[in-house]
């Protein structure tokens, strides 16, 4: 894919579509952090740790609740 830089008041923006959002997990509060070599730009989506462990503790609960209906559907 090519994207193009959108002017921004004095500074460049570019604009990342809601497809590779989601596909990244990041919303618009997301904030991304960004590294160069001096050749190549790299946006890594910084991932809130305390929303994530709320994420798996509740995957867990539902897991070991669920446990043999996902057996059951899984056959």
């Amino acid at each position: 894919m090519i994207k193009t830089l959108t002017k921004h008041g004095n500074s460049a923006a570019l604009v990342i579509e809601r497809p590779i959002l989601d596909l990244l997990g990041a919303t618009i509060d997301t904030a991304f952090e960004v590294v160069t070599d001096g050749q190549a730009l790299v946006l890594t989506p910084v991932k809130d740790a305390v929303r994530a462990s709320k994420f798996r503790k509740s995957m867990d609960k539902v897991g070991k609740r669920y446990a043999k209906s996902f057996e059951e559907l899984a056959k």
